[in-house]
């Protein structure tokens, strides 16, 4: 049974820093895409950033701010979020693409941005 499990979120103020981490494990099937995803109150979730074969992809509103980087021996993925904003808050979710299309995510974690 294939586990997503993050960790690091948390209150933080504006113009700080945060690191996510996620670790899949599990998985008999390689795990090609990694990547976390947010909700914000009322809004649909959407992709914050995402790695794949060692290209990486960015919302817009997070480009220059946040980082993500993986350690493909540890099947874990990490967020760096550097100078965060208010509208950076919300419920954070890790995700898992094998190379048959599997998705997997983990349960969230909450990072509230204090102005």
């Amino acid at each position: 049974q294939v586990q997503v499990v993050e960790s690091g979120g948390g209150l933080v103020q504006a113009g700080g820093s945060l690191r996510l981490s996620c670790v899949v494990s599990g998985s008999w099937l390689v795990i090609n895409v990694m990547g976390w995803y947010r909700q914000a109150p009322g809004k649909q979730r959407e992709l914050v950033a995402a790695t794949s074969g060692g290209s990486t992809n960015y919302a817009d509103s997070v480009k220059g701010r946040f980082t993500i980087s993986r350690d493909n021996a540890k099947n874990q993925v990490l967020l760096q979020m550097n100078s965060v904003k208010p509208e950076d808050t919300g419920v954070y979710y890790c995700n898992a693409k094998n190379r048959v299309g599997a998705n997997y995510w983990g349960q969230g974690t909450q990072v509230t941005v204090s102005s």
